[in-house]
């Protein structure tokens, strides 16, 4: 397993139009093989900025650079400079294998 983890800086001022283009974007996510699950977080407020993080679990580090090059990734991020400015800097990539899970029995 491998998870993938952007970390973005967003203005405050724009927090409500940097959530709206997530939530309206079209995704391709589902489309590409070994993806599992995505959430976008919402985080801190902090003195000039709200941090959010985006968490996409893969089956495997090679799903997730699969998804790196393939058609859909370019679909997904088409346009993704064409908004007005939202955040303080880039987005800072993360990326982890899963080398321990522990989940709860199921009931």
């Amino acid at each position: 397993m491998y998870i993938a983890m952007n970390r973005f800086k967003v203005i405050k001022a724009e927090a409500e139009a940097f959530e709206t283009l997530w939530r309206e974007r079209q995704s391709h996510l589902a489309t590409v093989p070994g993806f599992q699950v995505f959430h976008m977080l919402k985080g801190p407020e902090r003195e000039d900025h709200r941090l959010y993080s985006s968490h996409t679990v893969w089956a495997s580090k090679q799903a997730f650079e699969g998804w790196t090059t393939s058609e859909a990734f370019r679909a997904s991020h088409r346009g993704a400079g064409g908004t007005k400015p939202l955040y303080l800097g880039h987005p800072e990539f993360e990326g982890f294998e899963v080398i321990q899970t522990i989940e709860a029995p199921a009931s």
